[in-house]
């Protein structure tokens, strides 16, 4: 219920969209952009892309683009930290966490690039629930700072 009138109440002065607002009381709400370097790219399920800066939310079904240059910082609602570095593709594929509990799970897919993880507290309270997965493999996290890096297909 508190979750709900404080969404209304940030979509009412004007601080997030309808749709921010609409994630925060489905439950869609996956985490948000950080910080952003160079070009990069937030791209939703239907294939829609928009330019991320700071701030930017991310969904469960999004994928983050960065060009060259390009590099950002995602922090998802558990605290978990995700660097994704120059030229990467990376897909966040299923999210979802309880904060009461401090159950869900996390699947990350990198199709190309770099991705420095840093475990929140789904990581620490269920690692087995934390995953990647790469053109090549998938890799159960069991450490709480790691990066992977993967080249393109």
């Amino acid at each position: 219920m508190l979750q709900g009138l404080l969404a209304a109440a940030a979509l009412w002065v004007g601080i997030v969209g309808p749709a921010q607002a609409q994630d925060a009381v489905s439950g869609g709400h996956a985490g948000f952009i950080k910080s952003v370097q160079g070009q990069v790219l937030i791209v939703n399920a239907a294939g829609q892309s928009q330019a991320a800066q700071a701030g930017s939310t991310l969904r469960a079904s999004d994928r983050v683009e960065t060009d060259a240059q390009g590099a950002a910082g995602l922090v998802l609602r558990d605290g978990t930290t995700l660097v994704v570095g120059p030229a990467s593709r990376v897909d966040l594929r299923d999210y979802r966490f309880d904060s009461t509990t401090q159950d869900g799970n996390l699947l990350v897919g990198l199709l190309r690039g770099s991705l420095r993880m840093i475990s929140g507290l789904l990581g620490k309270a269920h690692p087995e629930a934390v995953r990647v997965e790469t053109q090549t493999a998938t890799i159960g996290i069991r450490g709480t700072d790691f990066i992977v890096s993967a080249e393109a297909p």
